[in-house]
């Protein structure tokens, strides 16, 4: 029996699904992939793989936790212990930038911690930009349910608060 290198085999799935699709450098292309999916779920499952491809890219191991019952979406190896990444995403343009929401799902019933989660991970699927965001920033001592990313240029200095960590993968080696 030949053994499965897993690592491989979502890199190769990741990548299929982001050139099967049209140009993401396209801003249109882009909101129309938002309507390949039927629900959010499936929305949600394609950006972890997205997620996990391009941690891999950046030389991360990754694991994926069995089930839904997990407060993180992704494990993530750096420096010789698991981070704990919570996978995020918006396509919801609001004025110069995109609305992302940062709290659980409404089945599930509790808030996110800092115990539980060490970064979230939003992705702006329009812009095809990542936010590598440390969970204290958004759950320290004044909580935060959302926040207003903006890949472009924003009109108010006010809206620069979250840039600092876009694209921001060297985060997660510190």
């Amino acid at each position: 029996m030949k053994a499965v290198n897993f690592a491989a085999t979502i890199t190769h799935m990741a990548r299929f699904l982001y050139f099967a699709q049209p140009n993401l450098a396209n801003n249109e292309t882009n909101m129309n992939q938002c309507k390949l999916f039927p629900t959010l779920k499936e929305r949600g499952e394609w950006v972890e793989l997205r997620f996990m491809a391009e941690a891999m890219g950046h030389g991360y191991k990754i694991s994926k936790p069995w089930g839904d019952s997990a407060p993180y979406d992704i494990g993530v190896e750096a420096c010789g212990r698991i981070l704990r990444v919570q996978v995020k995403s918006t396509a919801n343009r609001t004025g110069t930038g995109y609305f992302c929401q940062f709290k659980p799902n409404y089945h599930k019933k509790r808030d996110y911690t800092v115990e539980q989660i060490d970064f979230f991970a939003a992705y702006v699927i329009p812009q095809d930009a990542w936010y590598i965001i440390p969970s204290i920033v958004l759950l320290g001592r004044v909580r935060k349910t959302a926040a207003m990313l903006c890949p472009m240029v924003p009109l108010r200095k006010n809206r620069y608060r979250y840039e600092q960590y876009r694209e921001a993968w060297e985060l997660l080696r510190n």
